[in-house]
């Protein structure tokens, strides 16, 4: 089975903490934390698909793209690729959640107490 091709963006504000977002009650892993970001369309680049997922589900824009290592991971149902990006917004508009139940700033230590999505827990210990 061929994985999801799918990216996530770390977004770092001006203190060194990153946004977490929590999925809603109608997805899949519903109510689980992640790291924003989704499905990469036929024939976009990761950076581009990157952009697109930000904007439609924080409606801010991104920049500074760094990519971190690759994350594959086995669902019961599904195999991913998760391709994750540092990045920082472009302005001083706050992120305003569009898809997910709620977001939260929070540093590496914060982050433990989340109930992450698992294909995002490879990610945290990038970070730390």
């Amino acid at each position: 089975m061929k994985p999801l091709e799918v990216v996530c963006a770390i977004i770092i504000d001006n203190t060194g903490n990153f946004l977490a977002c929590q999925r809603g009650k109608k997805s899949n892993l519903a109510g689980k934390w992640e790291f924003p970001g989704g499905k990469i369309e036929p024939g976009e680049t990761k950076e581009y698909a990157l952009k697109r997922e930000i904007l439609e589900e924080l409606e801010v824009s991104i920049s500074n793209l760094k990519p971190l290592k690759t994350v594959f991971h086995q669902y019961p149902n599904f195999k991913i690729a998760l391709s994750p990006y540092l990045c920082q917004i472009n302005s001083s508009k706050p992120p305003n959640p569009t898809e997910h139940a709620a977001i939260r700033w929070v540093n590496t230590i914060q982050a433990t107490t989340l109930d992450w999505a698992e294909a995002d827990l490879p990610i945290i210990k990038q970070l730390k």
